[in-house]
């Protein structure tokens, strides 16, 4: 594949996207916004050097085991060593299911080669490309490696497919509400003349779906058998508790209990909140690492970046970090 750096061989930097609460306009980003749909999956760089591929999740896990059916496909058709950025998606039926995608990764290499990938076969997104043969083509413009990405992607069949751009946002809104009962999430938007540049938040993503991604900062209950999670939001450097949710099930307590571990004394949280389990009540509440994402349903809007009403636990996020999650606005900013 030639002399290309480190992060080219796998695993791969990615560049990601911070959220914004409004959709930037057609001038907004330089050269001119791009919109792409925002997929409900996971995001992966995929390395084909001398015909073999690998799969790295944008956190340095290889996820090539978990996908062999998606691996296949990409070593079958891609013609050229290249290096991709895309999404892995699992469909049932005509929605996107990300719970089935989840399951292979709890589950054994053996369990998803036999069962899992036969019944819930996952297929790729392409959205740029970062090398094609032996060159680097990040400090390209994304004009210049789409079109280099849509020259490589030319005879692809499913599971493999390149997400849809446009420059005109009436046409990215149009999409939107096209496949919003897909399970797509919203979009994400790139400036026309930007180069590729692992780990920057250069990228904008804007979520249309009316739920939101918070971290898990305490519980009532127990650390390994949660109740009610605490959430909340980084306001500076500061986590503020924002809200709980409504009381767990008990697969959901199970499920999100493994992911916790106990907080350690520098915990910016009291011993109990207020948090609206009671007019003038205080709850005791057990303190955990704020490593956690999951996302959940709110009734209400937010007020001051509070929620009144208790949220309901949609999932864990396992695929985001902590600064993937939004923050609440700056107290200069409020005032």
């Amino acid at each position: 594949m030639g002399k290309l750096a480190a992060d080219l061989l796998g695993p791969v930097g990615l560049e990601l996207a911070r959220a914004v609460d409004q959709l930037p306009g057609e001038h907004a980003m330089p050269g001119g916004s791009r919109f792409e749909l925002k997929w409900d999956g996971y995001r992966v760089g995929v390395v084909c050097r001398g015909g073999e591929v690998r799969l790295w999740s944008r956190n340095g896990k290889d996820f090539t085991a978990k996908f062999p059916d998606v691996q296949a496909a990409l070593q079958a058709q891609l013609g050229t060593d290249c290096v991709l950025d895309g999404e892995l998606v699992v469909w049932n039926g005509e929605r996107l299911d990300f719970d089935a995608l989840q399951q292979r990764m709890v589950n054994t290499v053996t369990t998803v080669r036999r069962k899992l990938a036969p019944a819930f076969p996952a297929a790729f997104v392409a959205f740029d490309v970062l090398a094609v043969g032996g060159v680097d083509v990040r400090p390209m413009r994304w004009t210049a490696r789409r079109a280099r990405l849509e020259r490589l992607a030319q005879g692809w069949r499913p599971p493999l497919q390149v997400s849809p751009a446009t420059a005109d946002v009436e046409e990215a809104k149009e999409w939107l509400e096209a496949f919003k009962a897909s399970g797509v999430e919203g979009l994400v938007v790139k400036g026309a003349s930007s180069r590729y540049q692992p780990g920057r938040r250069d990228w904008v993503k804007v979520k249309f779906r009316e739920t939101v991604d918070v971290i898990v900062g305490a519980v009532t209950g127990s650390v390994q058998r949660p109740e009610v999670l605490v959430v909340g939001r980084y306001r500076g450097r500061e986590l503020e508790v924002i809200g709980r949710t409504t009381t767990l099930k008990a697969a959901q307590a199970e499920a999100v209990g493994r992911l916790l571990r106990p907080a350690g004394q520098r915990h910016p949280w009291p011993d109990e909140i207020s948090t609206h389990w009671g007019r003038g009540s205080r709850t005791p509440i057990i303190k955990v690492q704020p490593k956690v994402v999951v996302e959940v349903a709110a009734d209400a809007a937010l007020q001051a970046g509070h929620y009144r009403h208790p949220l309901r636990l949609v999932r864990h996020r396992a695929e985001l970090q902590t600064e993937d999650v939004p923050t609440l606005p700056d107290s200069a900013a409020d005032e």
